[in-house]
């Protein structure tokens, strides 16, 4: 009479690989946080200027970690 089988009208979520662009400032974070160390080891005080840059990378990061992955309310803000 008609199928048997259960199926889920809900689809699967595969998990969604990082978007290129946050693994590219996670690179620029890490790197900046080894410059500002070998920066301050050196006693040079321009290390200030790579813990800043490392921040905002690090900021990047988060941001499009977030807007890559699906929303799990069905919304598509970054700022859930």
């Amino acid at each position: 009479m008609g199928d048997t089988g259960r199926r889920s009208s809900v689809p699967r979520k595969e998990p969604t690989p990082m978007p290129r662009i946050a693994l590219y400032s996670l690179i620029v974070c890490l790197l900046a946080v080894a410059a500002a160390v070998v920066s301050f080891v050196q006693g040079s005080w321009l290390g200030v200027v790579w813990v800043l840059l490392a921040g905002v990378t690090s900021n990047m990061t988060w941001y499009y970690v977030k807007r890559g992955r699906p929303a799990g309310g069905g919304g598509t803000s970054v700022t859930n």
